[in-house]
């Protein structure tokens, strides 16, 4: 088998203009912005914090990740040509599945940077300085590669000898094993694996150190301090939420319980949902966020002011 057939949304026929519009709006506000708030952590000295600096990865990762299907789709969607070859398929197999990973991975640096900085402050300069930000971040970005290479080599070493239709947008692990010919079980198995230590591993640790950062908050004397300690961490609470529960439920879930439709909703949640709101969810709660913004674009003081 030489190529592929994208499916997508060929089950609504009757809507394929409309969803290109819509995901073609939602590309381009997820571009604009991400790319604003990579933009104003880099040039206002404000926002020069190890927070910010996490951040700043984030968002150009958002970019990145949704980069690695949304165009594909909307290519899809405008000529309804949903063939893809082996080698392209296999390639934004593991760029998805790789993005993911240091997503997962950065979401659970951002957490330990909150938990330094509420639960130890005195040392927080000290512990997050710039040289151990930049090592963080750079084990992030290189951890998942090579066992992402290594998983999508497996799953394309797999016969698929039946048909060759991947009723989903893009490629994902859970379609392909459909289509795959023969004993999947070691693969189900290595996917398991990955998804407990890239997803759930990350998530639990995340977890431990926000019950570590609660229990420090309620600590606190004065309610004005408690109030502006859990703002700090209520952005980052609902971005996690957000990725890790379409995440978990999408990789470690039984084979079972897997149907088409499900996997489509859960994939748009965590590759174009999330990166569409995670620049509002960390704008618009956040005033130093928002004072960068009114210094970028000096239009907003004034429709404010109006």
């Amino acid at each position: 088998m030489m190529e592929f057939i994208l499916l997508g949304f060929s089950d609504i026929p009757n809507l394929q203009m409309f969803l290109f519009v819509i995901f073609f709006f939602v590309y381009v506000i997820i571009l604009m912005g991400n790319g604003i708030i990579v933009l104003i952590t880099k040039t206002d000295q404000a926002l020069q914090t190890p927070m910010y600096f996490f951040l700043s990865n984030f968002s150009f990762l958002e970019i990145c990740f949704v980069s690695a299907t949304l165009p594909k789709m909307l290519t899809n969607l405008w000529t309804q040509k949903r063939n893809i070859s082996l080698f392209a398929c296999a390639t934004q197999m593991c760029f998805v599945l790789m993005l993911g990973n240091i997503e997962c991975l950065l979401l659970m640096v951002m957490a330990y940077d909150r938990y330094v900085a509420i639960c130890d402050p005195l040392h927080y300069p000290l512990i997050m300085n710039h040289k151990v930000c930049v090592q963080l971040v750079t084990a992030c970005w290189i951890t998942g590669v090579p066992v992402e290479i290594g998983q999508t080599c497996q799953i394309f070493s797999l016969p698929f000898c039946g048909s060759s239709q991947i009723n989903h947008f893009f490629c994902d692990i859970p379609p392909l094993l459909k289509l795959a010919c023969g004993d999947t079980f070691l693969n189900e198995m290595l996917v398991f694996t990955v998804a407990v230590l890239f997803v759930m591993i990350p998530f639990l640790l995340i977890l431990g150190s926000y019950s570590k950062i609660i229990s420090t908050i309620l600590r606190l004397p004065s309610a004005t301090g408690r109030t502006k300690a859990f703002s700090t961490c209520s952005s980052h609470v609902i971005v996690v939420a957000m990725f890790f529960g379409s995440a978990v439920i999408t990789y470690l879930r039984p084979k079972s319980k897997h149907s088409s439709r499900t996997d489509k909703f859960l994939s748009l949640f965590y590759t174009i949902v999330t990166p569409m709101f995670n620049p509002m969810i960390y704008t618009l709660r956040n005033k130093d966020a928002m004072m960068a913004l009114r210094k970028l674009f000096p239009l907003l003081i004034h429709i404010e002011n109006v």
